[in-house]
């Protein structure tokens, strides 16, 4: 058996979906593994992972309208503001969703289905900088 690890740096432009299934295939293909099984770990409690559709952007549109719904900006709504409207909402969105995914590795690549990418997902209004630990064991 072998193993790597490795931290993915993701810059977002804000709250929404950023796709990393490239650099995630990149890690995957230079660690040399051709079956075994990655797990991602997002570093950050208003922040998520996840798989989804890549091909229509109105899915994650959706997805983003959904959970503001679910967790509404509104003050005097919550107790936790210490750093602003979106924090606390954001840390509901991260606990509604997952920070850590395990997605199967077979011919050196992530089995993903056609349509399916994976996703840093911002909860939070302003731009940040989060990190996304990949390991990868197998042989």
């Amino acid at each position: 058996m072998k193993q790597t690890l490795a931290t993915l740096v993701v810059g977002t432009g804000g709250r929404g979906l950023v796709e990393i299934t490239t650099p995630v295939r990149r890690f995957v293909a230079a660690a040399c593994i051709a079956t075994g099984l990655l797990t991602l770990w997002c570093r950050h409690s208003s922040a998520s992972s996840l798989v989804q559709e890549n091909a229509d952007p109105d899915v994650r549109a959706d997805l983003e309208a959904f959970l503001a719904r679910l967790a509404p900006e509104a003050p005097g709504r919550y107790r936790h503001d210490a750093e602003g409207p979106d924090d606390m909402p954001a840390h509901i969105r991260a606990a509604l969703t997952q920070t850590q995914l395990s997605v199967p590795v077979a011919q050196g690549r992530p089995v993903l289905g056609t349509w399916q990418g994976i996703y840093l997902w911002e909860h939070r209004v302003a731009a940040h900088r989060r990190e996304v630990v990949l390991h990868l064991i197998g042989a």
